[in-house]
């Protein structure tokens, strides 16, 4: 009767894992496809916009591809920019002494051992 029951379980375990698992997979796999498709999508409302504008050459040429290094380029300029807009400090280092009341905790003639041979 035991065996029964722990095979019972141990499919039930094996078979959660491997939805889990599946369920994972295909959200990242979900996640990969919509990541590919959002440049995409931007570039044709760019180029529909500029249609709109009366600029159909600019349209009509892939100009608006940005490569990784100028998008790499750009985001590196905007964590700067973004970055810097905290306060200025003067630079100065200050260190202030502290006395505090003598704890024995880290005295060293307490972790002596007493032991005598």
């Amino acid at each position: 009767m035991k065996s029964i029951l722990l095979s019972i379980n141990w499919d039930i375990g094996i078979s959660v894992t491997l939805i889990g698992y599946s369920v994972v997979l295909l959200a990242l796999a979900f996640l990969f496809g919509i990541y590919l498709l959002i440049p995409q999508i931007i570039n044709q409302i760019n180029k529909q916009k500029l249609r709109r504008a009366g600029r159909h050459d600019c349209a009509k040429k892939n100009s608006l591809d940005i490569t990784g290094e100028e998008t790499a380029a750009i985001a590196l300029a905007l964590y700067y920019f973004l970055n810097e807009q905290h306060d200025i400090e003067s630079g100065k280092i200050t260190i202030k002494k502290i006395s505090r009341r003598y704890t024995p905790w880290s005295s060293k003639i307490y972790s002596m051992n007493t032991y005598r041979r």
